[in-house]
């Protein structure tokens, strides 16, 4: 399920930690890298398992209403189109799911989760969304694969209190929870009614994302004199303590992927390193980023100090 870009910026923030002087043990960055990535998967599963809290909160408020003083005939007899959605159904009865949360020790158990989820419904029953759904008269596979799919984009993945709580569990989860809510979403769109949900792996078995990540950090660490020797030489007319902390560090990770990620073609790497500086640097670095790479591919290529693997990989 892992995304290259996003292993990347996970290694710029340990790295980015390492070098500013907050740990320096190669072997706990690489501890911390680890388990934040298994984070990630944490997330995945706990957001796989929100849409089925939110059929339990509507089943509980279904049997709270029908234990009312005057119970209405709405109330003895509620719209079941949500509770007995068909994914969600398949979600709740998912022995593989559950049982992969139960390992990781991922669930939402607890009166605080039930409470936020009471919300999180509560909410939902407000919405255009629902309420067009729950009287539009259709029924089938389709409407509740397409209300499901809905529910989780604007009711699950964007839900405030859903995001409070993965920011107070964890600071490994600042810059996870787009991806991880877009691997859910495939995930989901991917069931059909005959199969069993197919739930993404962390590492896919035929992938080197681990061996790319570790690396991407050691050999970025190892590296750490001669890629500041390249960068002063590239950077003509820039002394290095006027490049910004950040901008160095992108050029020490793309010099590292270059010359030690076989592969990895050099455009991608390129690309790469500038998409991410537009995020985490200064409005200007990418252009900087852009020139110092695009000059350090030629140099390197030249001094055959990159060797790539497979036809086109140098383009």
């Amino acid at each position: 399920m892992l995304n290259r870009r996003h292993l990347r910026i996970k290694v710029l923030q340990v790295l980015y930690a390492f070098f500013q002087g907050h740990e320096n043990d190669a072997h706990k960055v690489e501890k911390e890298l680890l388990l934040s990535i298994e984070r990630m998967y944490d997330m995945y599963l706990y957001l796989l398992l929100a849409l089925p809290e939110l059929q339990r909160a509507a089943q509980n408020r279904q049997a709270e209403l029908k234990k009312k003083m005057r119970p209405t005939a709405e109330d003895l007899n509620p719209n079941m189109k949500f509770v007995e959605n068909q994914l969600l159904e398949h979600l709740s009865s998912h022995a593989g799911l559950y049982k992969l949360a139960e390992q990781r020790k991922v669930n939402w158990l607890g009166a605080e989760s039930q409470e936020m989820f009471k919300k999180m419904y509560l909410h939902l029953l407000d919405t255009e969304l629902y309420f067009e759904h729950m009287n539009n008269g259709v029924e089938g596979l389709e409407e509740d694969m397409a209300f499901a799919l809905q529910v989780f984009k604007q009711e699950v993945a964007n839900a405030s209190l859903l995001q409070h709580f993965f920011d107070e569990k964890s600071i490994y989860w600042t810059d996870d929870l787009d991806l991880c809510a877009s691997m859910a979403l495939k995930t989901l769109k991917s069931w059909k009614p005959d199969q069993q949900m197919e739930i993404l792996p962390l590492y896919k078995a035929d992938d080197d994302e681990k061996d790319f990540v570790l690396t991407l950090m050691h050999k970025t660490i190892q590296s750490d004199d001669q890629h500041q020797a390249d960068i002063l030489a590239l950077a003509d007319n820039w002394e290095l303590d006027r490049i910004a902390k950040m901008d160095m560090l992108l050029l020490k990770m793309g010099l590292t992927e270059l010359q030690f990620c076989s592969s990895i073609p050099t455009k991608v790497t390129l690309n790469e390193y500038i998409e991410i500086s537009k995020f985490y640097s200064t409005p200007k670095s990418n252009v900087f980023i852009n020139g110092i790479l695009d000059k350090a591919i030629s140099k390197l290529t030249e001094e055959k100090r990159i060797q790539k693997v497979g036809r086109g990989l140098l383009n």
